[in-house]
């Protein structure tokens, strides 16, 4: 009757003989036998800092060398890292003025007839040069009020005071 350990919790059980010929018998339950065949280790989160399980696969696949817990942390640290100018289709930031205002604390209110709607909202250029980014050479504008303001006369003189 041979009594063997438990190759995972050390405790003792009976195995077949035969089984035991066979190379069968080294864990005691099915839950061991689970948990000691896993190959992989915990990993700690590179961004939230939660141990994880990562399986020998994903340790050698990595092509960062980094680990993360869910596909939300991966993607706090790739906009981290791929964003803006390290980013591969990023040209000249000429675009940029849209999220710039959106981060700001200007709020989404046309400057001139003070509509919400954030569907019609649109950025402008004071200076009217579109290279020239800084908060305070933006306003949000609805496209209506946007118009009036770069083709007629009035209505830029009414920006203008609002602006200064």
């Amino acid at each position: 009757m041979p009594i063997v350990p438990c190759q995972r919790c050390q405790t003792t059980f009976y195995v077949k003989p035969n089984h035991q010929r066979l190379g069968y018998g080294k864990y005691c339950s099915r839950s061991c036998s689970s948990e000691g065949i896993k190959t992989g280790v915990f990993k700690e989160c590179h961004i939230c800092k939660k141990q994880t399980w990562k399986t020998q696969k994903a340790l050698r696949t990595s092509k960062s060398g980094l680990f993360f817990c869910n596909k939300s942390c991966q993607t706090k640290w790739r906009n981290q890292v791929y964003s803006g100018p390290r980013h591969h289709l990023w040209i000249d930031g000429g675009s940029m003025y849209r999220e710039i205002m959106r981060r700001s604390d200007a709020k989404q209110i046309c400057r001139l007839c003070k509509t919400k709607d954030t569907r019609i909202l649109i950025v402008h250029h004071i200076d009217k040069n579109r290279k020239n980014n800084n908060i305070a050479n933006l306003a949000w504008l609805c496209h209506n009020c946007h118009f009036l303001v770069h083709h007629h006369e009035d209505e830029r003189k009414k920006f203008m005071v609002g602006v200064v």
